[in-house]
C-alpha cells in the first residue's frame, strides 16, 4: 500500500490518474512527485528541496503548511462537515462572504460562492445575461471576452477565453461570443518595468466590436486585469479605464477575472485597487483559502443583486448553484486565509517587494533567448525565443532543468511564468532568479 507520508514512495500505478493540464506519457515515463510541502518549499519523493516560484498554481500566496487554516479546517470539519446552501444555511458561509465583501470599495458588496475559477466565471457570465433579462433588455445576449484571455475551463469560460489550445478540440463552445485583440506587443512593449506605455488605445476595438453588433445585444466584456495563464500581460497605462469607461457608454457590464491577481498578487488586495477601477463583478478563487480547499467566488455590485430581489418573495431569484457553494470547510478555511493575509500584512508586504522582485527579474535580459521580461507586483514574465519547429520546446526544458535545479517554475508556451508566495524572502528572490539565469546560459 502506499504510504502518502514517505518521501520516497512512486505509486505503483500511475496510469489511472489522467492528469490535467499535463504531458502524461512524458511525466509518467519519469513523474516528479511532491509528498510534502511548507514555507517556501516543497519536499519531493525522492527527499529534494524545490523552491516554489509559482504559489503552487498562482494561488499559495500565504506560503505552504499553515497550521492556522489547519486547525480551523479540522475545527469545522468536527463541527459541521457539510450543510445544503439551498433553501438552507450555516452561519460561516454568510461570514465568510461578509469579510470578502468588505475587502472590495464602492458598492460591490454581494458574494456568489462556487468551488473554482471556472465555476466563478460561468456564474458570472449567467448572472450577467440573467440581469439583463431581469431589467428588460432580453437582448443582451453577446458575451465579448479578449484574445488570450484564460477563464477556466467550463464551456462558457472557454467561449469568451482567448487561448487557441484551450479552445481548438471543444468545437464552435457557446454561439454570440466575440473577443477583444489582446494587448502584447514586443515592438513596442519589449521589456517593459511595470506597465507599458503604449496599447492603452487596443480598448477602443470595443467601440468597434459595439458598432458590429449594436450594445443592445451586448451583455457583458469580461477581462483578467492582468492575463497570467497565457504567460503575463500587463495591461498597458489608461487601458481598463477605457474598457470601464466604453462599457458605462453602452450599459455594458465589466467583469473582471482576478482569480490570479486578487489577494495580494499586485501589492494590493486586488487588482480594482491597484488600477483604481471597479468592474461590476469580480471572479475569484485560488488565493481565498490559500489553495487548501477548493473555493470560488462572484464578487457582484449592488445595483445587480437588488435586481433581483423583486416578486414573490417565496419564490428563488436565481437558479443557479452548486451543491458545494459555501461549503463550511472551504468558508473556515478562507476566514483562516483572510486573517493570516490581515495579521501578517501580506498585500503590503508584497508591495514592498515588488521594487526588489523587478529589478531581479529585468536582471535576466541579455540572456540567450531571452526576447522580453515583463512583471507587475509580485508577478513575472520571461519570454523565450522558439526553437524553430518546435514551439513551446524550449520553455518546457527550461522547466525541467529548473526542477532539477531545485526551482518549481511555471511555463505556457515559450514563456516562464514566476508567482511566488506573498511570504517570499529576497534571499529567496535571489535563488529563484540566479538558478534560472543559470539555466538559460546552458539553454
Amino acid at each position: 500500500m502506499f504510504d502518502p507520508t514517505s518521501t520516497s514512495n512512486i505509486p505503483a500505478d500511475l496510469e489511472a490518474f489522467w492528469m490535467p493540464f499535463t504531458a502524461n506519457r512524458q511525466f509518467k515515463a519519469k513523474p516528479r512527485l511532491m509528498v510534502a510541502a511548507q514555507g517556501m518549499y516543497y519536499t519531493t519523493n525522492d527527499g529534494r528541496q524545490v523552491l516554489d516560484g509559482t504559489a503552487g498554481l498562482w494561488c499559495v500566496n500565504a506560503g505552504h503548511g499553515r497550521q492556522e487554516i489547519v486547525q480551523a479546517v479540522a475545527t469545522q470539519m468536527s463541527q459541521l462537515d457539510y450543510a445544503p446552501a439551498f433553501q438552507m444555511g450555516h452561519p460561516i458561509a454568510f461570514e465568510a462572504a461578509a469579510r470578502v465583501a468588505k475587502m472590495f470599495p464602492g458598492d460591490l458588496n454581494h458574494v456568489f460562492f462556487a468551488n473554482s475559477g471556472s465555476e466563478a466565471v460561468d456564474s458570472a457570465l449567467k448572472i450577467a445575461l440573467a440581469y439583463h433579462r431581469i431589467k428588460g433588455n432580453g437582448t443582451r445576449q453577446k458575451l465579448i471576452g479578449r484574445e488570450r484571455g484564460y477563464h477556466g475551463v467550463g464551456f462558457g469560460g472557454m467561449s469568451v477565453g482567448g487561448i487557441p489550445t484551450v479552445r481548438k478540440f471543444f468545437g464552435g463552445l457557446l454561439g454570440g461570443v466575440d473577443h477583444l485583440p489582446h494587448t502584447h506587443n514586443l515592438e513596442h512593449n519589449a521589456f517593459a518595468q511595470g506597465q507599458p506605455q503604449w496599447g492603452a488605445h487596443l480598448a477602443e476595438e470595443l467601440e468597434r466590436i459595439v458598432a458590429l453588433h449594436d450594445a443592445s445585444n451586448i451583455a457583458a466584456v469580461i477581462v483578467e486585469p492582468v492575463a497570467g495563464s497565457t504567460g503575463v500581460l500587463i495591461p498597458p497605462v489608461g487601458y481598463l479605464q477605457k474598457l470601464r469607461q466604453i462599457c458605462d457608454k453602452y450599459g455594458i457590464l465589466l467583469i473582471f477575472d482576478e482569480v490570479i491577481s486578487g489577494f495580494g498578487r499586485l501589492g494590493t488586495g486586488f487588482a480594482t485597487d491597484y488600477f483604481g477601477v471597479i468592474p461590476d463583478m469580480v471572479c475569484l478563487a485560488k488565493g481565498i483559502t490559500n489553495a487548501s480547499v477548493p473555493m470560488g467566488a462572484v464578487v457582484v455590485r449592488e445595483e445587480i443583486h437588488k435586481a433581483f430581489m423583486n416578486g414573490d418573495e417565496n419564490a428563488i431569484e436565481l437558479f443557479h448553484g452548486y451543491t458545494y457553494s459555501g461549503h463550511p470547510v472551504a468558508c473556515a478555511a478562507a476566514l483562516a486565509t483572510l486573517d493570516i493575509y490581515d495579521r501578517e500584512d501580506l498585500f503590503a508586504r508584497a508591495a514592498s517587494l515588488a521594487p526588489y522582485w523587478q529589478e531581479a527579474v529585468h536582471s535576466l535580459k541579455g540572456l540567450p533567448h531571452v526576447i522580453d521580461i515583463r512583471n507587475l507586483g509580485l508577478i513575472a514574465g520571461i519570454e523565450l525565443e522558439p526553437i524553430p519547429g518546435k514551439p513551446t520546446a524550449r520553455a518546457f526544458e527550461c522547466f525541467l532543468r529548473a526542477y532539477e535545479a531545485g526551482i518549481l517554475i511555471r511555463t505556457t508556451g515559450d514563456i516562464i511564468a514566476l508567482s511566488p508566495p506573498l511570504i517570499i524572502e529576497k534571499s529567496h528572490i535571489d535563488q529563484l532568479v540566479n538558478t534560472l539565469g543559470d539555466i538559460l546560459r546552458q539553454l
